[in-house]
């Protein structure tokens, strides 16, 4: 089955481009565009496609907005946010809205889709150019140093502990099962408690706690 995206960006030639890199991929479909967070909501919500490629500075609605928007109305649909903006509050807020990626429109069109793949497998995706920096630079001041990340992961069990190591290494579900011998249910089961145990809201910001945790 192929993997259903939505491309919202204000700009057509972005739109076209990123059309014309998906058309050839085996196993991604563009399920449709749109050219403001609005239009990109309302299409969501009739399509429901896997991935939403969202640009964060759109009219009427930017992307955060959007992002937002979508998790609450249609949270099977992951949100991979796709901007030609860098700067940390960009990625901090993206993170916020609970998408489950971040790339630059500089990425290398394989980091595209591959970052389309991991988010709808339910794994988080950062282009690695965006990753040192979070990992870094925001992880810490902004989410607990080590020694408080420590302090969260002491809560979990031995088992949630290697799920969560798992999650900060960017494996999916069905990707963990196979590692711990378990069935992609139990895992979506685990990974629940641990997002809950941690009070983090997705996989990125459980990723962030691993590897401030030295889990990773």
């Amino acid at each position: 089955m192929s993997v259903r995206v939505l491309i919202a960006d204000d700009e057509a030639m972005i739109r076209a481009g990123i059309r014309a890199i998906l058309d050839n991929v085996d196993g991604i479909e563009v399920a449709g565009e749109a050219a403001d967070g609005i239009e990109a909501v309302d299409l969501v919500r009739r399509h429901r496609p896997a991935v939403v490629l969202l640009d964060i500075r759109m009219p009427r609605q930017d992307g955060l907005s959007a992002a937002r928007e979508i998790r609450r109305l249609v949270p099977e649909s992951g949100v991979l946010v796709l901007t030609t903006f860098g700067e940390d509050e960009y990625i901090v807020q993206a993170i916020a809205a609970g998408a489950a990626g971040f790339l630059l429109k500089s990425s290398d069109p394989r980091e595209l889709t591959a970052g389309i793949r991991a988010v709808a497998a339910g794994a988080a995706y950062l282009s690695p150019r965006v990753a040192h920096r979070v990992i870094t630079d925001l992880a810490g001041p902004r989410l607990g140093a080590g020694a408080a990340a420590r302090s969260k992961v002491d809560v979990l069990t031995d088992r949630e502990r290697e799920v969560l190591a798992l999650i900060g290494a960017g494996l999916s579900n069905a990707e963990i099962g196979r590692r711990l011998f378990l069935v992609e249910g139990t895992v979506k089961a685990y990974v629940s408690s641990v997002l809950s145990r941690l009070e983090v809201r997705n996989r990125v910001q459980a990723a962030i706690v691993a590897y401030e945790a030295g889990l990773v």
